[in-house]
């Protein structure tokens, strides 16, 4: 293969890249749901530290699928809500809950997944 010549594989490999990450898939549909403060999507995703919300959150913004949103004011207000761009994941993350609606209950559940609030 040519240098700069990329399969189809290998462009899949660079965006499921995007999306990799225990919490980036869960920061994502709670955004595609509406618009969150930065204490707001903490409290919403137990066991995330603050510093992995903050790294996830940048690493989402650098690739263009979070934009970051903040206000002159005190005390200080942020806000994130995903992008055009990342809008175009809605069917997909829609997908995605439809199916673990219908096929959830049947995974069984792992040790990572314990302790994780259901809702």
């Amino acid at each position: 293969m040519a240098n700069g010549d990329f399969t189809m594989q290998d462009e899949m490999r660079r965006a499921f890249a995007l999306l990799s990450g225990k919490w980036k898939l869960e920061i994502m549909w709670l955004l595609h749901q509406r618009t969150y403060r930065f204490g707001e999507l903490r409290k919403a995703i137990p066991g995330i530290t603050q510093h992995m919300l903050t790294a996830q959150l940048r690493e989402l913004e650098a690739d263009g699928l979070v934009s970051r949103t903040v206000f002159a004011q005190v005390p200080p207000k942020v806000e994130y809500e995903i992008t055009p761009k990342a809008r175009g994941l809605g069917p997909t993350i829609e997908a995605l809950t439809a199916w673990w609606q219908e096929h959830g209950q049947t995974v069984p559940e792992r040790p990572t997944m314990r302790g994780r609030k259901r809702r």
